[in-house]
């Protein structure tokens, strides 16, 4: 073969490979853009459990407060019914004590009176104080109930521009996908693979700009005679230090 022949030959396995890495480039841009996009969406998606959890924090404690408010009325209606249980004893003694002939069983009957009596002015006691409680947590109630609307109103708002922001991501996506689509077309399956490899172990990074000697990559310097190859174009080159994969531009 001719020594034109030759450099023609180079020349098209040159012109082919910087090809190969050019398409592999704008794959790695629209790659990196998704992957930005998805990381948008995952804050958006975080910011609306967010504002639910907001919402969810309020709601409990409405619910905590109205447990706590049927809890008092529960305990109020039954202090209720041992006074009237206590009435009731009290107006029976009452009536016995009128039909008594001996002092002895006058005193016994009169004593249990003074008990009822006492333990009924004990139970009113505390039915004022479950009473009392229970009027204070309906406020408290009615102020936590008219926050969490607020919220909620607020919240509903707030949800309802992060979903259009979620859907306009989506959107991108799905439009960089296609051109992503279109790209992995016209790359070898044997290129793609190894730089879906290298995207994976180097945050995304498979594809590096070779610069002044050095792997944009990781900075560090490239062998000179690694580096002079790469101005050649012949052959796909791996950077010795971190392994990705290497280009050059010969208009920069």
């Amino acid at each position: 073969m001719s020594e034109n022949a030759q450099a023609n030959t180079r020349g098209e396995g040159e012109s082919r490979l910087r090809t190969k890495l050019m398409m592999l480039e704008e794959l790695q841009e629209l790659d990196l853009k998704i992957d930005g996009r998805h990381g948008e969406r995952q804050a958006l998606l975080d910011r609306l459990a967010e504002l639910d959890q907001k919402v969810e924090l309020v709601r409990s404690v409405v619910a905590e407060k109205r447990s706590e408010q049927a809890i008092l009325e529960e305990e109020r209606r039954g202090l209720e019914e041992s006074l009237v249980a206590e009435d009731e004893n009290i107006a029976r003694s009452e009536a016995r004590q009128k039909e008594i002939k001996t002092q002895k069983e006058y005193q016994a009957v009169n004593k249990e009176i003074t008990a009822a009596r006492k333990l009924k002015g004990e139970l009113e006691e505390q039915i004022l104080q479950k009473t009392a409680q229970s009027e204070e947590l309906a406020v408290a109630i009615a102020a936590s109930e008219e926050e969490l609307a607020s919220l909620e109103q607020t919240v509903g708002a707030q949800k309802e521009e992060v979903q259009q922001d979620i859907e306009r991501l989506d959107r991108e996506i799905a439009t960089d996908a296609a051109a992503k689509e279109a790209t992995v077309k016209g790359v070898p399956s044997s290129l793609l693979k190894r730089y879906e490899a290298l995207r994976e172990r180097r945050q995304g990074i498979a594809l590096v700009e070779a610069r002044d000697g050095n792997c944009s990559g990781c900075n560090m310097n490239l062998p000179p005679q690694l580096y002079n190859s790469l101005f050649r174009g012949e052959d796909l080159v791996l950077c010795p230090h971190c392994q990705r994969m290497l280009m050059v531009r010969k208009d920069g």
